[in-house]
């Protein structure tokens, strides 16, 4: 009798150690979070791992994605009415994350990374971690960070005797002699959309040691002649060199245009290199090349910004859960896999030091990037009225590329821009 006693209590007691551990494993089992994503690459990466992630935790996992405007206006349209039924999601801290932060949507990611060794906050660079963090708030964990690069069709330049340009004026001098309207072949592409295209425009006034404003002062400098050089340097590729339509066009007609193999030089951000150097998406993959930033009167200055983070959102009704997404979609393993296995480029140091996580990276790429880490880290004005900001310096663009007085609408500019810079103060 006392044996099968002791068999029934020895029953008892592993089965409650099995269920103990499980309950410890799985702390949050049962419960279901909402994270909202953007159309991205990087969601493309983790998105399908996310049934391991709810094997791995019970957490159940309710996500979507949208383009990047359609996301920023849901976000902001939910987070107005006070929607509590969202926990995490994905921003664009040199976007939104002043007005977000303002607005005290983001909650305070210190308070569970700075203490947690395994997620091993330090590890993402110090430049990207500043670029998600606004008045001491950790608004987002870095995700995507990317700087601008010159991509080049190497066949034409190859065939033409051209040399890569490494210089602004050379890059002029190189569109000019390939440019060949007659022949639906241009010699440049870049952004010329009015908004998307001062990130880029960033790093063409950088180099000629323009700026936005003074960051003392908050004096406005969109009329000095170091950022009209750039802003005519760039209009003028744009406008003699340009294919038509470039008014319209974001980088994904940039990408359009150039895997059409109807342009010789684009100069954007480094993270959409799969989308050029990809044969299964690319049909120049095997001729297009990628070089540093071609230098101005100040060298090359470019920009090195976190260009997404995933956030919680403040008012979320699962924050350990929500925070337990995070750490897992974020942590060492995953990253090391999304950009060694897909080819995304990401914050982590540890990452860049092991040879797995740049193995699918095309050498001159990787030596570009590495020559821009440090660069600016910001590619837009940070201020909180980004949005009304990049629409008035895109019009000094837009008016040089039709041939207008840009001079002068840069004067009327830098007074709006002052207006909205004195806010700020």
């Amino acid at each position: 009798m006392y044996k099968k006693i002791g068999l029934f209590l020895l029953v008892v007691c592993v089965l409650f150690s099995v269920f103990a551990v499980s309950a410890q494993d799985k702390p949050y089992e049962g419960q279901t979070i909402r994270v909202v994503l953007s159309n991205h690459a990087w969601t493309d990466a983790v998105a399908p791992m996310i049934p391991e992630f709810e094997e791995l935790t019970g957490i159940k996992v309710e996500w979507e994605s949208y383009g990047e405007e359609q996301l920023n206006q849901k976000l902001t349209t939910e987070f107005i009415a006070g929607n509590a039924g969202m926990d995490v999601f994905m921003t664009r801290p040199l976007q939104e994350g002043a007005n977000m932060e303002m607005n005290g949507w983001y909650q305070d990611l210190n308070e569970y990374a700075a203490d947690d060794a395994d997620f091993d906050l330090n590890d993402f660079t110090e430049a990207s971690r500043g670029a998600t963090t606004f008045n001491g708030t950790l608004t987002a964990i870095p995700l995507v960070t990317e700087q601008e690069v010159l991509y080049y069709r190497k066949d034409i330049l190859e065939e033409k005797g051209i040399a890569v340009p490494t210089t602004l004026d050379e890059l002029y001098a190189a569109a000019e002699a390939l440019n060949d309207p007659a022949n639906d072949f241009y010699g440049f592409v870049a952004r010329g959309q009015r908004s998307p295209l001062v990130t880029q425009l960033s790093a063409y006034i950088y180099s000629y040691g323009g700026d936005w404003f003074d960051r003392e002062t908050y004096a406005a400098t969109l009329n000095t002649p170091e950022t009209l050089a750039g802003i005519e340097m760039y209009s003028s590729l744009l406008k003699n060199f340009g294919p038509p339509g470039v008014l319209n066009m974001h980088w994904a007609q940039c990408i359009g245009i150039f895997n059409e193999k109807k342009v010789a030089l684009y100069t954007d951000a480094s993270s959409l290199y799969p989308n050029l150097l990809d044969p299964t998406k690319s049909d120049v993959a095997e001729v297009t090349g990628v070089a540093v930033f071609p230098a101005g009167p100040e060298g090359s200055v470019t920009y090195d910004i976190t260009a997404w983070g995933l956030a919680m959102y403040a008012d979320s009704q699962n924050k350990d859960a929500a925070w337990e997404f995070i750490r897992w979609a974020t942590g060492k393993e995953n990253s090391l896999f999304i950009q060694g296995e897909k080819a995304q480029q990401l914050a982590r140091t540890s990452v860049w030091n092991n040879p797995e996580g740049i193995k699918s990276f095309p050498a001159d790429w990787a030596a570009a990037v590495a020559a821009s880490v440090g660069a600016r880290s910001y590619d837009r004005p940070l201020i909180t009225a980004v949005t009304e900001a990049r629409d008035i310096i895109g019009g000094i663009v837009v008016t040089a590329i039709e041939g207008g007085d840009y001079i002068k609408t840069a004067d009327e500019a830098n007074a709006q821009f002052q207006a909205l810079l004195d806010l700020e103060k």
